[in-house]
């Protein structure tokens, strides 16, 4: 069976304070920070940076045989939202793209199938709930990518598993409503427990193990105190409880098992044992074993890297505003036009895949064009995908009038680095601390939402770790 042979994470940039709510509202903050897609991010762009890593640190000659995508909070229904990961990976089109979304536990049904078929396995969530309300304040924003495939090159490998079920309501939202409600915390205790015994229990058996033949014990779920409770009855060894990083991050639902994956992953030694347990509509437990790849496996960032490149002093007013219980005044500029889907097909290279052309002197397109505006050579050019390439502003405006969620909008003009001048947004970035000649990447945002229509494109952010982020 194929094992895992990259992975990548996606924390976003910002970071919400919990004592920021308590401040706002006198209650229902608590301590500790949770991470926040910001208002150009959706589960889909969330998604897609965390692939973009996996894919980066991904051994030479694998690439998927499909995509599957999961999240409870897709940016789209009735149409499939892992053709957008798919298109801005620029993935051919014989690789196929599949959601399985809903509830948090259909994460696992994507590893299942993704796992088996040597797939990419997407994960990623957006939580949130009423203001002031615990999922506010406890949940938190994060994509998870993982990318299956046999051979030598496998990083972890499945060893075993087990997994218990029942039915019962401890949290559940209807079709088209902004936020779940749960059931009391005691309730899902006792519900979550026995099930966990009983399928880790199960999952030890098959493979031959005791708890405390376990390195790595990785407990996630939504139900907070039947989390604790789960772990405080494992009498794992000292050491083997991994942290959940909730206290930083929140609880990023879908994500959230396979993200203290990656995490564990980033710290790890061949040769060990890892259990992975999620509490939802059941129980299910993952035994995975360490390899010796994995100490020379090519990683480009890891979790607590991201998580320190953060900004931890976003407004409450602003958090309330990007997920829509603020309604606050917009710029007066009109409002955009709804994308069509017909222009939108024709140059889906260019805007999913952030495709130019280069022409035989080098000269870098953007966008691609037929015409070489050097030599005036028609249809003599090779494709060239920009998305993976740093670039320096060469200048910029800072525009308050434009329509954003979160004005104002930063414009400005890059050149890539070995050819290439773009004009585009910037995201992420403080307007009074952009500067000429600053180091940018590209990233992959929402630019807005008409009519239902996402349009998505590239934008371009400061360098994690520069002294703009």
């Amino acid at each position: 069976m194929p094992g895992i042979v990259s992975y990548g994470a996606y924390v976003p940039y910002w970071r919400l304070s919990r004592g920021a709510i308590t401040g706002a509202l006198g209650s229902g903050g608590g301590r500790g920070t949770r991470s926040v897609a910001s208002f150009d991010e959706d589960t889909t762009s969330l998604g897609v940076e965390a692939a973009r890593v996996a894919l980066r640190s991904a051994p030479d000659g694998v690439s998927p045989s499909d995509v599957y995508f999961s999240t409870t909070s897709p940016a789209y229904q009735d149409k499939t939202n892992a053709t957008a990961i798919h298109a801005a990976l620029a993935l051919p089109s014989h690789v196929g793209a599949y959601d399985l979304v809903g509830s948090v536990r259909s994460n696992v049904a994507a590893c299942g199938v993704g796992g088996a078929a040597g797939g990419l396995v997407v994960l990623s969530d957006i939580r949130t709930g009423l203001p002031g309300g615990s999922d506010e304040s406890s949940g938190g924003d994060a994509g998870v990518a993982l990318l299956f495939a046999d051979g030598p090159d496998v990083l972890a490998e499945t060893i075993g598993g087990g997994s218990a079920t029942d039915e019962f309501v401890d949290r559940w939202r209807t079709p088209g409503a902004p936020y779940s409600k749960q059931w009391e915390e005691r309730f899902g205790e006792h519900a979550y427990v026995p099930l966990a015994d009983e399928a880790v229990a199960a999952a030890l058996k098959a493979a031959n193990l005791s708890v405390e033949d376990l390195d790595h014990v990785v407990v996630a779920g939504l139900p907070s105190r039947a989390v604790a409770a789960v772990k405080k009855s494992l009498g794992a060894k000292s050491g083997a409880l991994a942290d959940d990083l909730t206290a930083e991050i929140g609880n990023t639902g879908s994500a959230h098992a396979a993200l203290v994956l990656c995490d564990v992953l980033d710290r790890a030694e061949p040769g060990q044992t890892i259990a992975l347990i999620q509490l939802s509509d059941g129980c299910d437990v993952w035994l995975l074993r360490t390899t010796p790849a994995l100490a020379t496996y090519r990683r480009t960032t890891t979790v607590r890297e991201q998580i320190a490149a953060t900004r931890d002093d976003l407004s409450y007013a602003a958090f309330l505003t990007w997920r829509g219980f603020l309604d606050r005044e917009p710029p007066r500029r009109p409002e955009p036009d709804r994308p069509a889907a017909p222009p939108s097909l024709r140059r889906n290279d260019w805007k999913y895949g952030l495709i130019g052309t280069r022409d035989e002197r080098g000269f870098v397109h953007l966008p691609p064009s037929r015409v070489s505006m050097g030599t005036g050579a028609i249809d003599q050019m090779t494709e060239v995908r920009m998305a993976d390439v740093p670039a320096t502003i060469a200048t910029y405006t800072v525009d308050r009038l434009a329509y954003s969620l979160s004005p104002p909008v930063v414009g400005a003009v890059i050149d890539f680095d070995g050819g290439g001048r773009f004009q585009c947004e910037l995201t992420d970035v403080d307007p009074e601390k952009v500067q000429i000649g600053d180091r940018v990447e590209m990233t992959f945002r929402r630019l807005y939402t008409q009519d239902g229509v996402h349009n998505y494109f590239w934008k371009a952010r400061p360098v994690r770790g520069s002294k703009e982020a």
